[in-house]
């Protein structure tokens, strides 16, 4: 299954919410695979305790229909109420495709002080990025090379065949992690972080599966969901 919605700025490919390709792409980046991403093959008690612990990051990917975008409005007027804690990195999308590589830079840039990097494409552009705005960490990563061309690598890989570049995908990927006691949600469609309340290191892949039962919820005749764990260990 792949991702993405339409954007009107330069596109990429399309990258498959698969597991392996994912560890491939990031391995090749420079990440150390001393935490790996892999599937979570539902979201009730039983499923969840399947997936290797702990758990640093969730990615939820989604179809972008008529609920969610009439959702996602609505929530954007709620959105200057919320508390949003400081150190989270958080970037804009404006590369049609690129959800997929922007949901796994949430999840990693996240988690730097449990994930390690080797010197390469990855560890210099969080160097680069960290001290940047949400918008200057976009327009960045438009013009970084090294992750340019490894995620157009990844997005030919996997078990579907990747669309064309101008192909209207309608599927989406976000980020949940685990920041100052809380769980946020990271897309780089909206505005900012959206905190969907308190979590902890230990009850956060509990926490993240609620979300995600939640944008579920909203479509229940929709069946186009996949989630994706960051885990520690062998997996």
């Amino acid at each position: 299954m792949r991702t993405d919605i339409n954007m009107t700025d330069s596109r990429w490919l399309p990258l498959e919410a698969n597991p392996e390709v994912m560890n491939k792409y990031v391995e090749k980046l420079g990440m150390k695979m001393t935490w790996k991403f892999c599937d979570v093959y539902g979201l009730d008690e039983d499923l969840l305790a399947m997936v290797p612990q702990p758990v640093c990051s969730v990615l939820l990917l989604f179809p972008v229909n008529r609920k969610h975008e009439e959702y996602r409005e609505q929530e954007a007027r709620k959105l200057e109420e919320q508390h949003v804690d400081s150190d989270i990195y958080f970037m804009k999308q404006t590369i049609g495709n690129a959800c997929g590589t922007i949901g796994i830079l949430h999840a990693l840039c996240n988690n730097q002080d449990k994930l390690e990097f080797d010197d390469g494409y990855l560890k210099d552009f969080i160097a680069r990025t960290n001290p940047m705005s949400p918008d200057e960490r976009g327009a960045h990563l438009e013009g970084d090379e090294g992750i340019t061309e490894a995620h157009e690598d990844s997005a030919q890989e996997g078990q579907t065949e990747a669309p064309h570049r101008d192909a209207s995908v309608d599927l989406h990927f976000i980020a949940l992690v685990h920041r100052g006691g809380n769980i946020y949600e990271l897309d780089g469609r909206k505005p900012s972080p959206i905190n969907h309340g308190p979590s902890s290191a230990g009850s956060f892949l509990k926490d993240a599966a609620r979300v995600c039962k939640d944008f579920m919820a909203r479509d229940p005749s929709e069946m186009r969901f996949t989630v994706v764990a960051l885990a520690r260990g062998d997996n």
